[in-house]
């Protein structure tokens, strides 16, 4: 009966995503969430190299300040991270689940795997 309970309260205390970890096909299904923001971890110069996610917003991870503008998100929102490979994205993920962000996941393979994919990208003008 205890593992039951257990189990029924971890389920309950569950908030957002139900995977983290998202394959390109799986992220490109969230994006039309309500209350969701794409948020690019890339540089500039990859960004405008390559393009991104149409109204991804750009926050370069490399960037000193990335963290405390990561912190001053609105936490009630859902983000979906992505950068060029998924390494970027995952430190920004552990980040932003250690800073209380409860609805978080991200492109676990990177734009890299949208591209091979052939989905929509936006380029800057």
């Amino acid at each position: 009966m205890k593992k039951i309970i257990l189990f029924f309260l971890l389920c309950v205390s569950q908030v957002g995503f139900t995977q983290t970890n998202l394959t390109a096909e799986q992220f490109k299904q969230q994006l039309s969430t309500k209350n969701t923001v794409v948020i690019d971890l890339r540089t500039p110069e990859e960004i405008t190299k390559k393009g991104k996610i149409k109204n991804a917003f750009e926050i370069n991870w490399f960037d000193k300040n990335a963290e405390a503008i990561v912190s001053k998100l609105d936490k009630s929102k859902s983000y979906l991270l992505y950068c060029a490979g998924g390494g970027r994205s995952g430190e920004a993920l552990e980040f932003m689940q250690k800073n209380n962000f409860k609805n978080v996941a991200h492109l676990q393979n990177g734009f890299s795997e949208w591209l091979q994919k052939g989905y929509e990208v936006e380029h800057k003008k």
